[in-house]
């Protein structure tokens, strides 16, 4: 229906139409306007319109945060309107064009089918033709045009367009939609029939808008001026600063850089550092306050501060204080502390402030790391772990150069400056376990800071001046040595840790870690009460390691159990033993004494050493029919190239001496298989072991099942030493094997093997395979 016809009957209530809610805008008559509609109910309303004759009720909404409106949160007066155009677009939203056709009063508004309808009727004008109003016409056009030219975003053919309106009403609509104000404000003018007090509003806005966007360009024109005017005054400065270099009187010294220079004379560093400071301190003076250049030489100077670069911690060597320290802290290690206090008596007598370069090595939860912290006690001096576990990078060692963002010293000068003195005892934990990539080879790195003859003048990329790392005390640790650069490894005192006994394991369980746990859980000896067998049964069951980390976390549950016992059922007291054990542990975890309980062909129990202490392996081997001319040997396990060789090494003596094992031919397929597949194996001591199960599969004859063995195998039948063995035994003794052959050039290493172990257990060393076959294998 043409607007005209509408216009001329504008009390005549209309049939309904449907209602399109918006918000954050008002839509007004002549003016075509673009929205993004998202809303179902305001999408439904646009597909009702686009069904019928294209037409919709425009009408704002009261309060803008409302989702879902109703009836009463919708303005009474709107603006219908023509759908030009709908684009849908794929986030399920609508980007409609619509042109405005005249104000409408809604009747009868009421929601259904998911989208608002209305009866309407038109709005009539009341347009007034004054010489007040010509004059208001031209005082709009004139402020919106000056507002314009002051930073309104309007396009240039929209002021075109205004010039040519003589319809005062039709000017203020389109002048109105083009106004930077708020939905309330647009629709206050919506809603004035009057044309003439509708103008008068509008330039009463205008003049509003037209004084705030004034305010603002002055404001713009203040800042540009101050930022002008301080780049001149750094210009004067720099001149004046030139002219009195030229007259010789010099630079005025700035408080900031004299507090600077005062610091640095205080804080006692090195000539040489002392003059490069001094250096910073007067560039820092000549850039700008608020340069990056500034921030920057103010970091690196607030570093140089904060070092301590004559700080030192008296020390209070007392050896017998000290192993009082230590047995207090742990148990056993009997030779490690005895290594310990060798170092620190050394130390009390020469009185030498350059400090050792200490290496632990053993497996994980055997008290590396607590023992440092417990010669940092002794020494009574600060202690600083740093973890170079996964280390990769040689800046995180050496520090990155000021010429990067965000640079900062490495992690050794960062330490020092945590720990505020000279002389800590540092911990390198997991030396071990540094990689090196692209970015360099941090292991590389450490060899200047952990060599006595350097770590003087260590040289951080950040600082870049010497430091005297010589009175730190540096403890590294490591799970296994041979991953350690042999440059590296030269620097270092090597001091082995070994694996606990059984009989250590107990007694750590209930000095150390019971009390400790039950402090942890708020409980006491009287909460909770453990029978001494169930120590043995939780070590024996529960845990197999070679330090106490499974044994600690076992007992931790043990207590929470406990603590959750006297929580729910009023319990003032528990007692665990072991026939009670699996109620707060659950079912045991392994099966004390692996060793087989029956002689078996081809499968022969040998013993390793990794990084997390000695274990058994069983070593299988399977003999078929060859399906191709010449027999093939396969070799699976995840074996490493060693073990590989091991095995062949094996086999080319077995073929070489066949005759003397068996009458029969020696052409089968060989599969040989170390169980546990998903876990790398690697090394040489399973060489008797391999021998020892080819040999049995091959001559038909069972292997021993309460014999386990190691050592390495030669072509020529030669049985060699390996390492390991008190570890290797060790782990033997915990899974109930009571003889054990051995290299006979291993037979100094049962100094090392506790007492206890050592009287429970039959030796045999050998030097020939033939030995090993004729003590292993059975008779026929």
């Amino acid at each position: 229906m043409p607007k005209s016809a509408r216009v001329d009957n504008p009390q005549n209530i209309r049939a309904k139409l449907p209602v399109l809610p918006v918000r954050d805008t008002v839509h007004f008559p002549g003016v075509i306007q673009t929205l993004l509609v998202g809303r179902d109910m305001s999408v439904r309303a646009l597909q009702i319109a686009l069904n019928k004759d294209r037409e919709v009720i425009v009408v704002g909404q009261k309060d803008q945060l409302i989702e879902e409106p109703k009836g009463t949160d919708l303005y009474p007066i709107g603006t219908l309107s023509e759908v030009l155009h709908v684009l849908p677009l794929p986030d399920g939203t609508m980007r409609v064009v619509l042109r405005g056709m005249a104000r409408a009063h809604l009747h009868k508004l009421s929601f259904r089918a998911r989208s608002f309808s209305t009866e309407y009727s038109l709005a009539q004008e009341q347009e007034v033709k004054t010489p007040n109003t010509e004059a208001l016409i031209r005082e709009a056009v004139a402020v919106f045009q000056q507002a314009a030219n002051l930073g309104i975003n309007i396009p240039p053919e929209v002021s075109e367009t205004i010039t040519a309106i003589t319809d005062p009403g039709q000017l203020a609509d389109t002048i109105a939609h083009h106004l930077p104000t708020t939905a309330q404000t647009k629709q206050s003018l919506l809603a004035q029939l009057n044309t003439e007090t509708r103008m008068t509003e509008l330039v009463q806005i205008l003049t509003r808008e037209l004084q705030v966007l004034e305010l603002q360009s002055q404001l713009r024109t203040k800042v540009e001026r101050e930022v002008g005017q301080t780049q001149r005054e750094y210009y004067l400065r720099e001149q004046l600063r030139a002219i009195q270099a030229e007259l010789g009187g010099g630079d005025h010294l700035s408080e900031e850089g004299e507090n600077y220079r005062q610091q640095f004379i205080q804080v006692g560093m090195p000539e040489e550092t002392l003059e490069r400071a001094m250096q910073e301190v007067k560039r820092l003076e000549r850039a700008p306050t608020s340069s990056p250049e500034g921030m920057v030489i103010r970091n690196y100077i607030d570093w140089l501060l904060s070092l301590p670069w004559q700080t030192l911690t008296e020390d209070s060597i007392d050896v017998k204080k000290a192993v009082q320290i230590l047995d207090r802290d742990h148990y056993g290690l009997t030779t490690v502390k005895d290594r310990i206090a060798d170092f620190l008596a050394v130390r009390q007598v020469s009185n030498s402030l350059r400090g050792p370069i200490l290496c632990f090595v053993g497996p994980p939860g055997v008290g590396k790391t607590s023992l440092g912290r417990s010669i940092a006690e002794a020494l009574g001096r600060k202690f600083q772990r740093i973890s170079l576990g996964g280390v990769r990078d040689e800046a995180e060692i050496r520090g990155h150069r000021r010429t990067y963002i965000g640079s900062m010293p490495g992690r050794l000068i960062q330490a020092l400056k945590q720990c505020g003195t000279k002389n800590p005892v540092f911990m390198l934990d997991e030396i071990d376990k540094m990689t090196s990539d692209f970015r360099g080879d941090p292991t590389s790195a450490l060899l200047e800071a952990l060599d006595p003859e350097q770590n003087s003048t260590f040289s951080d990329h950040y600082i870049e001046a010497p430091f005297d790392l010589s009175a730190v005390m540096f403890i590294c640790t490591a799970n296994l040595l041979e991953n350690i650069p042999a440059p590296l490894r030269d620097r270092m005192e090597i001091i082995r840790f070994p694996s606990y006994t059984e009989k250590e394991k107990i007694e750590i369980a209930k000095k150390y870690l019971l009390p400790e746990k039950l402090r942890e859980h708020g409980l006491n000896k009287t909460h909770l009460k453990v029978d001494p067998k169930s120590f043995e049964t939780i070590v024996r069951e529960y845990t197999r390691e070679s330090g106490v980390r499974s044994l600690n976390r076992e007992i931790a549950t043990v207590c929470r159990k406990t603590a959750r016992q006297i929580a729910e059922n009023n319990t003032k007291s528990v007692l665990v033993t072991p026939d009670n054990l699996t109620d707060f542990l659950g079912r045991p975890k392994f099966r004390y004494g692996l060793k087989g309980k029956t002689n078996e062909i081809g499968i022969a129990t040998g013993l390793v050493y990794s990084e997390y202490g000695g274990d058994i392996i069983s070593i299988e081997v399977a003999l078929s029919e060859p399906y191709a001319e010449q027999p093939t040997i396969r070799l699976t396990g995840s074996l490493g190239d060693v073990m590989k060789e091991s095995a062949h090494a094996a086999m080319s003596y077995l073929r070489q001496h066949q005759a003397e094992l068996s009458d029969k031919d020696f052409r089968y397929d060989i599969h040989l298989h170390v169980p546990e597949g998903a876990v790398p194996k690697d090394g040489p001591s399973a060489g008797i072991t391999i021998l020892t199960a080819l040999t049995s599969a091959y001559t038909n004859r069972p292997i021993r099942s309460d014999i386990t063995m190691t050592g390495e195998i030669t072509l020529r039948g030669k049985v060699l030493p390996v390492g390991g063995i008190r570890e290797k035994v060790l782990a033997a003794h915990r899974a109930g094997f009571r003889k054990i052959i051995l290299p006979a050039d291993n037979e100094r290493d049962l100094d090392d093997i506790p007492e206890s172990v050592r009287k429970q257990i039959e030796f045999t060393f050998v030097s020939d395979a033939q030995e090993v076959l004729n003590l292993a294998l059975t008779k026929k």
